[in-house]
């Protein structure tokens, strides 16, 4: 069994389906995502992904998601990655969900950053290889991603892909921490 950063389960459950939230009704939401208004459709996507206010399906969340993607949408680009590297609703595809994940990071997504950073770090489909996966969550951190600033802290903690530094480490677990990481005050607890 191959060992990661911490159990796969751990970092995916924390995957979100991101999309700007409407405070529109659900009808307004429809709407504007059926006239082509990406950020509605995206958003209707994460409805059905979440069922909130609509039955959960996924057949309908990826749809919209895809409608928001072909306009360049990075949000509905970073959760298609998601559905397809969890295998929800879909076939789980490394190679599809890296390709997502990669669109939406050039356009400086970083959950896409982080979940990139997470497949080079626990080579999900990818070859493992550190370097890739620090430099991923580098640049997640640097727009204040609490999950990697919590993996990018547990691999200066460990030595993994980088020298450790229990100072970064704590840096990066504090900044976590003061975002709600219940996982990021576990390890500094542990640390100290």
């Amino acid at each position: 069994m191959k060992k990661g950063l911490f159990a796969l389960s751990l970092i995916v459950s924390m995957l979100a389906f991101t999309c700007l939230a409407y405070a529109q009704s659900l009808e307004q939401t429809k709407q504007k995502a059926e006239q082509g208004d990406a950020a509605a459709q995206c958003s209707l996507g994460s409805l059905y992904a979440k069922g909130e206010g609509v039955a959960k399906d996924w057949a309908q969340a990826k749809a919209w998601f895809e409608k928001a993607a072909a306009q360049g949408y990075q949000k509905a680009e970073n959760n298609l990655g998601v559905l397809y590297l969890k295998g929800l609703g879909v076939k789980k595809d490394f190679a599809q969900a890296k390709a997502w994940f990669e669109k939406a990071a050039a356009k400086g997504n970083a959950a896409a950053q982080f979940s990139l950073g997470f497949m080079y770090a626990e080579g999900d489909g990818v070859k493992q290889d550190w370097a890739q996966a620090r430099t991923w969550m580098e640049k997640a951190v640097a727009q204040g991603d609490a999950k990697a600033q919590l993996t990018l802290g547990m691999m200066y903690a460990k030595g993994q892909g980088v020298e450790k530094d229990l100072d970064k480490a704590k840096f990066l677990l504090e900044q976590a921490a003061s975002q709600g990481l219940a996982e990021a005050k576990e390890m500094l607890d542990k640390l100290k």
